[in-house]
């Protein structure tokens, strides 16, 4: 699928409005690359085929316990208006008042409340969503993928988020009926994040990302 390129003016860098997560003083701060990481999702079209889409602007930062995983805590957003399927039209009436309404609510946030461990690398994590200015609590099932060196000489880490959504919830309840019986968009929405973050260091430097 094709990717919206959103012209932001680095607003991610710039707002200072969406506060860090906690962090206890054992654990590390990490930033989510955004070349790296891939926020998707999906929903039934016409009730047989399946609309894939992803976020092209993401920016997060992660307090992680590397000896206790269930202690660490983060957040992550994403530029609604950098919403894109591939096909120009639908990205243009996703970004309209019937679905995300990116001139009014800007941003989809999310911030962990809770962490519980579920066997090897695998956690859920539960925190509070927000869309259209809409929070209600969800629980991503998380697998661990792993630190390791990047190939500029930072700490990475890697993992692979994904969930379930009832848009409805979230005031996305724009439809149309179909002749045949149904509606044109699915109401289930399942979500995916693949992240890649980047150790900052104790003077606040992150390691230059790679570029492939």
């Amino acid at each position: 699928m094709g990717r919206y390129s959103c012209a932001l003016n680095d607003p991610l860098t710039r707002d200072d409005s969406t506060p860090a997560p906690r962090r206890h003083p054992a654990m590390a701060t990490w930033q989510i690359d955004p070349a790296h990481t891939d926020v998707s999702f999906s929903a039934k079209h016409m009730m047989v085929t399946t609309v894939r889409g992803k976020f092209g602007a993401v920016e997060g930062t992660l307090a992680l316990d590397e000896a206790d995983p269930t202690r660490s805590s983060g957040e992550f957003r994403v530029a609604t208006a950098s919403v894109g399927t591939g096909f120009e039209a639908r990205d243009n009436h996703l970004r309209s008042a019937d679905f995300f309404d990116v001139e009014h609510h800007p941003w989809i946030t999310f911030r962990s409340t809770r962490i519980e461990a579920l066997g090897g690398d695998r956690y859920a994590v539960t925190g509070d969503l927000t869309i259209r200015e809409v929070t209600r609590p969800v629980t991503f099932e998380v697998e661990l993928l792993g630190f390791y060196r990047s190939m500029r000489g930072g700490r990475r880490v890697g993992f692979s988020a994904t969930t379930r959504l009832d848009r409805k919830d979230w005031a996305l309840t724009w439809n149309m009926p179909l002749e045949a019986g149904g509606w044109l968009v699915g109401d289930a929405v399942t979500l995916t994040i693949d992240v890649a973050a980047d150790e900052v260091a104790p003077g606040g430097e992150v390691a230059p990302h790679d570029a492939a």
